[in-house]
């Protein structure tokens, strides 16, 4: 059973999360599975809860899934080992400097000061 209100879900939300319970159960899902997965996939859809105090009031779907986009973006960049927007090269320290410089396969990095990292990085 999904946890809390369903109170702040609007009616056409409400109906889509019945309809694709039903679907789940059609396929041998337990109820209460198939119930969790139906909200679960709500949510996933339109964020939640729309409406009033609900996190849908202020942002269209079209903003929500920019957001999502923007974030899958940046973590996928930090994990291939670009630094994020906002944090400079300048402020991070040597050893910093040096992962960084790990993860992008810089040679020679081992030996290099720390203005010479920057300028490789860069």
């Amino acid at each position: 059973m999904p946890r809390g209100s369903k109170d702040k879900y609007s009616d056409k939300q409400k109906r889509k999360a019945e309809h694709i319970e039903e679907s789940y159960e059609s396929r041998g899902v337990p109820e209460q599975e198939a119930e969790a997965r139906a909200w679960a996939t709500v949510n996933k859809q339109s964020g939640g809860g729309e409406r009033k105090g609900g996190s849908g009031q202020k942002k269209s779907p079209q903003a929500k899934q920019a957001a999502r986009k923007s974030s899958a973006r940046r973590a996928a960049a930090s994990r291939q080992g670009v630094p994020r927007p906002g944090s400079k090269l300048e402020s991070m320290n040597k050893q910093e400097l040096l992962e960084l410089a790990r993860k992008r396969d810089i040679r020679g990095r081992s030996s290099m000061r720390k203005d010479e990292l920057l300028a490789a990085l860069r």
